[in-house]
């Protein structure tokens, strides 16, 4: 269920209430904790018979409570009403009206004839209204002002929320503290400061984090914020029993208190462990005695090592580990870890197949191209028979410079090693040759540049 301002205008773009949480119907998400949906709201009554004169009445951060409709107003599940407070009366939204509220009432252990259950003056005016917002509108200045008197009268508690009533003449402050704490001082100073009647609360942590709600690390919203109600204590076994590492960063939540989740599959986890032997239990094999070292409950994998080797971890199945048990109970050793290991055969799993057609997961992994090796890439050499030939002398000798080293005809380097040093007569014998000695170009040049500059010197003289 929802209202008409939660729907979209002409463009398709959602109006909202701007309720900031607190919806007229009591059914839109944040705000609203454990929203019933009324599916009897479209079934007539029997003939004859008075519809439940109870109403449940929703209040700031899901706090609600219930109320006798005695003077048979005609109210409906949105409607804001005026009911009896103490003192004076408060504002709130009915949450929950017909036979269904029976049923929460059965819950929480409440009787319609108890003194919990109080009345409903009328449905709430315009002026009501506009009281009430502006009540609203002084909490966060109330709770700022009200952790500077905390501090300076240096008192050891925390406040975590102020929550005015609907007439603005009274408001109710939260606050957490390991210890007792004496505020009578605080409350004194609390009623000068706003000229208002005070009341003080105290919560415990996980009350704290239900009222101030927030997200978690599953990324969902806080469990005690929206549907938890019973509290129940989470000890660290409760870690130790699903093989957790003992950090308290990641088993705290927002309160600052073990995860309520662990107690959640905590049953199937003890379950699970009664069909595995103790942890301290050691293993005797023909190699030495194995100790235990870590497990997977629901794969039933345990690991083992050695006390002199303990640097290698062998993973074995739970039937071996019970068949070594049985044996050693027999007084005989079992073979060595590594046969059990090599037994295991471990099945490779397929996480995707392209089946239909589809495209590689991993297509998006491999490294983009550069644009230059593409550019490279898409020009191609142009074949002999593409190219222009120019038959002129100047392009002649380019194309001839042009052309490989490989082209040019080089002496064989067998050639060279078969010509002799020295040439030889028809008599075979050697004969004597001169010793020609290659020309220093360096000292030639600077002989000449020497000569020159004498030949230059005697024309002056």
């Amino acid at each position: 269920m929802s209202c008409s301002s939660c729907s979209t205008n002409k463009n398709g773009v959602p109006r909202g209430c701007k309720s900031n949480g607190n919806c007229a119907t009591g059914s839109c998400g944040s705000g609203n904790k454990l929203a019933v949906f009324d599916w009897l709201s479209n079934m007539t009554l029997p003939t004859g018979q008075e519809s439940f004169n109870v109403y449940e009445v929703r209040f700031k951060n899901g706090r609600k409570h219930f109320y006798k409709n005695t003077n048979n107003f005609t109210i409906t599940m949105g409607d804001i009403v005026a009911v009896e407070g103490s003192p004076g009366h408060d504002i709130g939204v009915v949450s929950l009206a017909g036979e269904l509220v029976k049923v929460q009432m059965k819950k929480r252990n409440v009787t319609a004839d108890s003194d919990d259950v109080k009345k409903i003056y009328r449905k709430a005016t315009q002026k009501d209204i506009d009281v009430w917002q502006e009540a609203r509108g002084k909490e966060l200045e109330t709770q700022r002002r009200g952790r500077e008197i905390i501090s300076k009268l240096g008192l050891k508690m925390k406040l975590s929320d102020v929550e005015y009533q609907g007439d603005g003449n009274k408001a109710t402050f939260y606050y957490t503290a390991d210890e007792r704490v004496d505020f009578r001082q605080l409350i004194r100073d609390l009623a000068s400061a706003f000229s208002i009647r005070v009341e003080m609360k105290q919560v415990g942590m996980r009350q704290e984090a239900a009222r101030l709600g927030g997200i978690g690390s599953c990324g969902r919203e806080l469990c005690c914020s929206t549907w938890l109600t019973d509290f129940r204590k989470v000890n660290t076994a409760a870690a130790r029993y699903q093989q957790l590492s003992l950090n308290p960063l990641k088993l705290a939540g927002q309160c600052g208190k073990l995860k309520c989740c662990l107690n959640f599959e905590l049953d199937t986890y003890l379950d699970a462990l009664k069909e595995f032997p103790k942890q301290d239990t050691v293993l005797k094999t023909e190699k030495g005695e194995a100790v235990f070292v870590k497990m997977d409950i629901f794969k039933q994998l345990l690991w083992y090592t050695y006390k002199q080797e303990n640097y290698r971890w062998y993973k074995l199945t739970l039937d071996q580990v019970l068949e070594i048990i049985e044996l050693n109970q027999n007084d005989e050793l079992s073979s060595p870890l590594e046969d059990y290991e090599a037994e295991i055969e471990e099945e490779i799993k397929v996480d995707f197949e392209n089946v239909v057609g589809q495209d590689s997961l991993t297509r998006f992994d491999t490294p983009k191209k550069s644009k230059r090796n593409r550019n490279k890439s898409r020009k191609k050499p142009k074949s002999q028979t593409e190219k222009k030939t120019d038959t002129s002398p100047k392009n002649k000798q380019v194309a001839d410079n042009k052309k490989p080293k490989a082209d040019q005809k080089k002496p064989k380097p067998q050639q060279r090693r078969n010509k002799p040093k020295n040439p030889v007569n028809k008599d075979n014998q050697p004969q004597a040759t001169e010793s020609k000695k290659r020309p220093n170009k360096r000292r030639n040049n600077r002989r000449r540049s020497n000569d020159n500059k004498n030949d230059q010197n005697n024309q002056k003289q």
